[in-house]
């Protein structure tokens, strides 16, 4: 070995042992009489104090040579360190060098290496193994491996990597085969029909960590290769995965982050959608959204007479918002991400009078209402969209966000988690004229809804449930069919004929023939997890060597052409 300790472990107690410790120079003071090597690993910096009156020529030469992130050995006495350092956890000590070996020199990096780095991140991304010698990246992968030993627990079985491609879902990435020239595997956007098969061959507990792929234009909480944590169990029903599951997580909470999660609340989608205007709603702060329908229409004004929604949130406090507060919120609610077409307001001021941007419309006692309808009390805000009805709810999410993050109700070291369940079972989309799985096509119906699959579809509910953590999903999961007749049904709500239900998902349903359990799981987003214990929005952060937002890894300069030879042997753009 290179090193007896590392540059983090050593302390008072290790005074006049000798010791080598190998590394790489985080940087060099020469003050003539004094040289300081501050010398790093992955573990912390050790300081490597050179005395020119007492050390060899060969040391002191050795020492003014070096330059950042050469790596070196030093061997030497644990002495007790004169000017201690309290922001180190080797402060109290440093090292008087007896030998000093350069291993290899190194050019000078393209940022600093330190906490506080002037790198920006395509720099960092291209440069990512001298990115993951920093602290906050080393800390992130450390919380990963943290998050995933405290994780392990059921029994760990590896599913396939190169699978078929299935149409439902996110877009494949697709693998040419050489010995099969024309067809295709396609990479797993999740393990799904494999676990079931776990099921139905007596595996009652399934997990792993695995890796999954998604061809989807990606955001900062989205990588085409990320990770799930992947579980599934037999003879179980909702309750049970969600205790199960609400266990695992309050668990990792308490043992990474020392923070005691209460029991966790459920709701259901139809009000996370009424209150939050969204499935995956943030509780961390109330501010919910209120339907003022019958408040305001027929009063003359055309704005909401025509709208099939008028809706509006309580900010807290807001009344004093400036004007060019107001615009700048306006301007918010414009944006054509979010999607509205203007912003009406009304203060209800500290005397107790209400004013708003209608009040040619809408006379004081009206205006009460809204803040009766409301909860408003004196020195808050009212805001309110109104226009179709689910665009309206969209952008009032949106806008209860903002208002949440310029109120400072959205702090990244306050978790709150809970479950949404009782998510539609299928969704309508007017482009493709059919319905689609709001899950995957294996989620089972409510037992007390699956008479209503003849005769409304779209009213039926499903046996899925999603983990909700500070407005982001985490997790989510569903009871599965089990039975070949009502999967069949399921396959011919969405489009598919007997002919191609067979050729795509053919191998399960003849799985069950055999005696499948009644079976249900969960899959966590890992990545997701990490960043939101890390405090950060970025899952990339967490990723020792992730792609940049157009999918690129600008390190390896991948995705990149290959060779005419590589195409022809797999038979793809053969050159005539």
């Amino acid at each position: 070995m290179l090193r007896t300790h590392t540059c983090g472990e050593l302390r008072i107690n290790h005074i006049n042992e000798v010791v080598t410790l190998s590394g790489w120079v985080q940087g060099v003071r020469d003050k003539g009489s004094l040289l300081w090597i501050d010398l790093r690993d992955r573990y912390g910096i050790t300081q490597i104090t050179v005395e020119t009156e007492n050390a060899s020529p060969e040391i002191i030469d050795m020492a003014r040579s070096l330059g950042r992130e050469f790596v070196i050995s030093v061997t030497g006495k644990v002495v007790e360190r004169y000017s201690k350092s309290d922001k180190l956890d080797t402060g109290d000590i440093e090292i008087n060098p007896s030998g000093l070996i350069l291993l290899n020199a190194a050019i000078t990096p393209p940022f600093t290496i330190e906490d506080e780095t002037d790198g920006g991140d395509e720099l960092r991304m291209k440069y990512r193994y001298l990115d993951l010698r920093r602290n906050p990246v080393r800390k992130n992968l450390e919380l990963r491996h943290r998050l995933a030993i405290e994780t392990r627990n059921f029994l760990e079985v590896e599913t396939p990597v190169l699978i078929k491609s299935t149409p439902e879902g996110a877009r494949d990435f697709v693998v040419p085969s050489r010995m099969n020239q024309g067809e295709f595997y396609a990479l797993p956007q999740s393990p799904q029909t494999f676990k079931q098969l776990l099921m139905v061959g007596g595996f009652d507990r399934y997990y792993q960590i695995v890796k999954c792929f998604r061809d989807e234009d990606l955001r900062a909480d989205r990588q085409p290769e990320f990770t799930q944590i992947d579980c599934e169990m037999a003879f179980v029903e909702q309750e049970d995965i969600l205790n199960t599951f609400e266990g695992l997580v309050r668990h990792l909470f308490k043992s990474v982050k020392g923070v005691d999660i209460p029991e966790l609340t459920r709701m259901t989608y139809a009000d996370a959608m009424k209150y939050y205007g969204n499935d995956k709603p943030d509780i961390r702060f109330e501010m919910k959204l209120t339907e003022l329908n019958d408040l305001v229409k027929n009063i003359g004004f055309k704005v909401f007479d025509d709208a099939q929604l008028v809706v509006g949130i309580c900010a807290k406090g807001a009344a004093d918002y400036t004007r060019k507060q107001l615009d700048e919120l306006t301007d918010f609610v414009k944006r054509p991400q979010i999607g509205a077409t203007g912003l009406v307001y009304a203060r209800y001021n500290a005397d107790g009078t209400i004013k708003s941007s209608v009040d040619k419309f809408y006379n004081e006692a009206e205006l009460a209402k809204w803040a009766a309808a409301m909860n408003a009390q004196p020195g808050d805000l009212i805001l309110i969209l109104a226009g179709d009805e689910n665009k309206t709810r969209k952008a009032m999410s949106e806008l209860r966000l903002e208002m949440g993050n310029r109120l400072g109700l959205r702090d990244k070291n306050k978790f709150a988690c809970h479950w949404v369940i009782d998510f539609p079972l299928l969704e309508w989309s007017e482009e493709t004229a059919r319905w689609h799985a709001m899950h995957h096509p294996f989620t089972s119906p409510k037992p007390e809804d699956i008479a209503l699959l003849e005769v409304n579809p779209g009213a039926v509910r499903a046996n899925a449930y999603d983990m909700v953590i500070n407005g982001v999903e985490v997790g989510g999961g569903s009871i599965r069919i089990f039975n070949k007749e009502l999967q069949a049904k399921m396959f011919g709500l969405l489009g598919f004929s007997k002919e191609e239900a067979q050729d795509q998902f053919g191998f399960l349903m003849n799985a069950f023939e055999f005696g499948a359990p009644p079976h249900g799981g969960i899959a966590f987003g890992f990545d997701r997890l990490c960043s939101l214990f890390g405090g950060a929005e970025v899952i990339r952060d967490f990723i020792a060597f992730p792609k940049n937002n157009s999918g690129r890894d600008v390190m390896i300069d991948s995705p990149s052409v290959i060779a005419q030879a590589q195409l022809n042997e797999l038979g793809i753009g053969l050159k005539k």
